[in-house]
């Protein structure tokens, strides 16, 4: 390396790896004199790299923790990797900052990139195209996300302030048992000092939050993502639903979406006043033969109008426990695809 520029940056490198560096190891790494290697460690604290030194018969130089990111080096697919990392966590609404900061990120990330590579990752993204619309961004604070990943790690508990979603404010006590992020928000679930029971939080009702001493153990056997799932399914609306439908919680949970519905099996029974996706099955008794066992779909909803869609796309015979009024919905959904079907 025969440019000083090349120099710094080895530098910078060799004071990343950590520990503390010693002038006269630093000058025999890149080759020079202490005096030069002086020269570059404040070329450094010019462009704001923080570097600290440290006095005494070992000391020399180090890296200060945290306070900003020093220059990046990466290779095309590190660089893809962060743009991309980036644009599909703003579009799933996953970002904990403004889009504003996300874009910014992405600009920085752009600028320092050979002009070469930058063309190509530009042509990429100005191309590229999603099947999947965008989701609305719901930002948490970012230092509660962290803070709660950090305490959930470490089992410590944290008492937080929470806005419940009907406006009813608290002070309670969490053991976080994990974070997960679904349909563009996050939450933490754990153990709730208020309830005594598991329940699950969104991170963005969260005001404050501050580590307590003390430590928990997280239930064996637990999942995180599970437990936020059933813990959606079952938040309280307008109408509760609840149908049997006959196959195997396999198959109603494969084609219902993530957190709609709890689905438990059911001991094998006749049925009785079925109704289905279409007019037919609407007004008779599902045939035996026609599948395996029945398992119980509930689920909550604030209008009704939609829930047709969703049994027509089990495509499996169902039969609706409550409420009646659901049954009114099916046969219109039946009377319009007849309709349609016999258009010409």
């Amino acid at each position: 390396m025969t440019r000083p520029t090349a120099r710094v940056l080895a530098l910078l490198e060799i004071l990343q790896a950590g520990g503390t560096r010693t002038v006269a190891d630093l000058a025999d790494r890149l080759g020079v004199d202490e005096r030069t290697v002086r020269r570059y460690i404040g070329h450094l604290i010019d462009l704001d790299v923080p570097v600290r030194s440290v006095r005494g018969r070992y000391g020399g130089y180090r890296l200060a923790p945290g306070y900003r990111m020093p220059p990046l080096m990466l290779t095309d697919e590190e660089a893809l990797a962060v743009l991309l990392g980036v644009v599909a966590g703003r579009r799933a609404g996953l970002v904990t900052t403004s889009v504003a900061a996300a874009e910014s990120a992405a600009a920085k990330v752009r600028r320092v990139l050979p002009e070469a590579l930058g063309r190509r990752l530009d042509a990429l993204l100005a191309t590229a195209d999603f099947t999947a619309p965008a989701r609305p961004v719901v930002i948490p604070e970012t230092s509660v996300l962290l803070m709660l990943a950090e305490a959930a790690r470490d089992r410590r508990p944290v008492a937080v302030s929470y806005t419940a979603w009907k406006g009813r404010r608290s002070e309670r006590t969490v053991h976080p048992y994990g974070i997960v992020a679904h349909s563009g928000r996050w939450y933490v679930t754990g153990a709730d000092s208020s309830s005594g029971e598991v329940r699950t939080f969104r991170l963005d009702r969260i005001e404050t939050a501050t580590v307590l001493p003390g430590s928990f153990e997280v239930p064996s056997g637990f999942d995180p993502a599970a437990r936020v799932l059933s813990g959606l399914a079952g938040v309280p609306y307008l109408h509760e639903v609840s149908l049997r439908v006959q196959g195997t919680v396999e198959q109603v949970r494969h084609r219902l979406p993530p957190g709609l519905a709890t689905v438990r099996e059911l001991p094998a029974e006749p049925a009785e006043g079925a109704a289905g996706d279409t007019a037919e099955k609407a007004d008779r008794m599902p045939e035996e033969g026609e599948g395996g066992g029945w398992v119980r779909v509930q689920l909550r909803a604030e209008r009704l109008e939609w829930v047709p869609s969703v049994l027509a796309w089990l495509d499996l015979p169902f039969v609706i426990e409550y409420p009646d009024a659901l049954r009114d919905h099916v046969r219109a959904l039946a009377r319009r695809l007849a309709s349609c079907a016999d258009a010409e």
